[in-house]
C-alpha cells in the first residue's frame, strides 16, 4: 500500500503559551513523499485579532497582518493538507500544541490521534552531540537556514532535515509504522468559510503608497475647510514620522469622503512640507537633525527631489513657496493634564515612561477612554484591544519614537 507521506509544519506565534492568550500568526506546511522528497510548500500569515508579541523575533508587522486571514479561514485547507499524513516539526510538542489549541477555538476536534514525529528528538538518534536547535541540526547536513524564525524557511529546512534522517536510517520500520498509522487517521473536514492563504510576500507586494490609492477624478471639493481637515489628520499621522497602514487607510478614506483628488492631495502635501521647512528655518539655521527630519517627511509624502532641494536651500537662495501656503497649518499638541495610554512591549520600560510622563505633567492611563488624548503603541498598527479602541474613538496613535518626539527626549 502506498502511503500518503509527511506534512512538516512550523508556527510563528505571539508567545509560548497556546492554552492562554498566545495565538498563531504564521504557518507553513511542507509535503514530502515517504522517502522524504519534498512535493509541495504552502505558507500564510494569520490575523490573531490581538497584538503580535515579540516582533523582534518573528519580524512580522501589524501592517502585514491586517490583510491576513484568520485561523478559521485557513483551517479548511490546512486540515486537508494534514489529512492522512505524519505531522513533522522541530520541537513537535510546541507546534502540535498550538495546532490543537487553534483548532479547539473553532470547536473542531480531529476525532483521531494526530501522528507526529519530532526532528529535534530524532537528533539524539541521528545526530548525537550535535545540539538540539534547528540551526545545529541543519548545520550537520549543510542545510541552509537563512531567514530563521520565518515559518516557510523553518518548515522547509525541517523537511530537508527529515529527508536527511530518512536517508541515513538503517531500519525503515519506524517510519513505515508512523505512515501506516497516519493513513488510518482520517481527519474530518472543517466546513467553515475558506479564503486563499496569504504568504508574507503577498503582504509586502500589496503595500502601495497611499497616494497611489487616492481617486484621480472626483467632484470639486469644498475648499479650505476640507483641506484643513485633511491636513489636521496628516499632521497627526506624521507625529511619529511613520505612516502606519491604519493611518494610510484613514487618509485615503478621508480624502475620498471630502472629495479631495490625488492631485489636490499632492498639493496639500507640498504645502505641508514647505510649512515644516519654514518652521525649521525660522531661526535662520537648519540643523542636521532638522534636515534629516525634513528628508524623512519628504519620503513619506513622496515629495520630489527638486522640491526637497528647494526647501533645504538657505532662505536667501530659496525660491518662493507654493502660492496657497498657509502658515497656520493645524498641529497636534499635548497639554499638561492630558491622559496618555501605553500598549505593547516598549524598548524602554513602561515604568520609566510613566515616571517621565508624570514629571511633564501628563497622566498615564491604563485603560483607553474617550478622554485619553494619545495612545502610544509598540507598533502603530497594533491589533491590541487598546489600540483598536483608540482607533474607534479617533484617538491619535503613535509609536515610542513619536512619544519621545512629542516630549523632546
Amino acid at each position: 500500500m502506498a502511503h500518503t507521506g509527511f506534512a512538516t509544519i512550523d508556527f510563528e506565534t505571539t508567545g509560548l503559551f497556546p492554552g492562554g492568550h498566545d495565538r498563531a500568526i504564521e504557518l507553513a506546511v511542507v509535503h514530502s513523499d515517504p522517502d522524504g522528497t519534498i512535493t509541495g510548500r504552502w505558507d500564510t500569515l494569520i490575523n490573531p485579532g490581538r497584538d503580535l508579541g515579540r516582533q523582534d523575533i518573528h519580524r512580522i508587522s501589524a501592517a502585514e497582518i491586517l490583510r491576513a486571514p484568520t485561523f478559521a479561514q485557513i483551517a479548511p485547507e490546512l486540515i486537508e493538507r494534514l489529512d492522512r499524513r505524519v505531522i513533522v516539526a522541530h520541537n513537535a510538542s510546541f507546534d502540535t500544541r498550538f495546532l490543537i489549541a487553534e483548532l479547539e477555538r473553532l470547536d473542531y476536534t480531529p476525532d483521531v490521534e494526530l501522528v507526529a514525529m519530532c526532528t529535534m528528538q530524532l537528533a539524539r538518534v541521528f545526530l548525537p552531540g550535535a545540539g538540539r536547535s534547528l540551526a545545529d541540526c541543519c548545520a550537520a547536513f549543510d542545510i541552509s537556514l537563512d531567514g530563521a524564525h520565518r515559518a516557510s524557511v523553518d518548515a522547509h529546512a525541517t523537511a530537508r532535515l527529515l529527508a536527511g534522517y530518512i536517508d541515513n536510517a538503517e531500519d525503515r520500520s519506524a517510519w513505515d509504522d508512523a505512515l501506516e498509522q497516519a493513513d488510518r487517521a482520517r481527519l474530518i473536514r472543517y466546513t467553515g468559510p475558506s479564503v486563499p492563504w496569504f504568504p508574507r510576500e503577498h503582504a509586502q507586494s500589496a503595500d502601495r503608497h497611499f497616494l497611489e490609492r487616492m481617486v484621480e477624478v472626483l467632484p470639486p471639493f469644498g475648499g479650505t475647510d476640507a483641506e484643513n481637515e485633511y491636513l489636521a489628520l496628516l499632521d497627526r499621522c506624521l507625529l511619529d514620522r511613520v505612516i502606519s497602514q491604519h493611518e494610510s487607510d484613514g487618509l485615503v478614506t478621508m480624502a475620498t469622503e471630502l472629495g479631495i483628488t490625488r492631485a489636490s492631495c499632492e498639493n496639500l502635501h507640498l504645502e505641508y512640507f514647505w510649512s515644516l521647512g519654514a518652521a525649521a528655518w525660522s531661526d535662520g539655521v537648519l540643523t542636521r537633525n532638522e534636515r534629516a527630519d525634513l528628508e524623512t517627511v519628504a519620503a513619506l509624502l513622496h515629495i520630489s527631489a527638486d522640491q526637497v532641494s528647494r526647501v533645504l536651500a538657505t532662505p536667501d537662495q530659496r525660491p518662493n513657496a507654493p502660492d496657497r501656503l498657509d502658515a497656520s497649518l493645524p498641529s497636534f499638541r499635548l497639554e499638561p493634564g492630558d491622559l496618555i495610554t501605553l500598549t505593547g512591549e516598549m524598548r524602554r520600560p513602561r515604568a520609566e515612561w510613566h515616571e517621565l510622563l508624570e514629571q511633564r505633567g501628563f497622566i498615564p492611563k491604563d485603560a483607553v477612554t474617550k478622554k485619553v488624548k494619545l495612545v502610544v503603541a509598540a507598533d502603530p498598527d497594533s491589533l491590541s484591544g487598546k489600540a483598536r479602541k483608540a482607533r474607534d474613538y479617533g484617538i491619535t496613535v503613535v509609536d515610542e519614537a513619536g512619544l519621545a518626539r512629542l516630549l523632546s527626549v
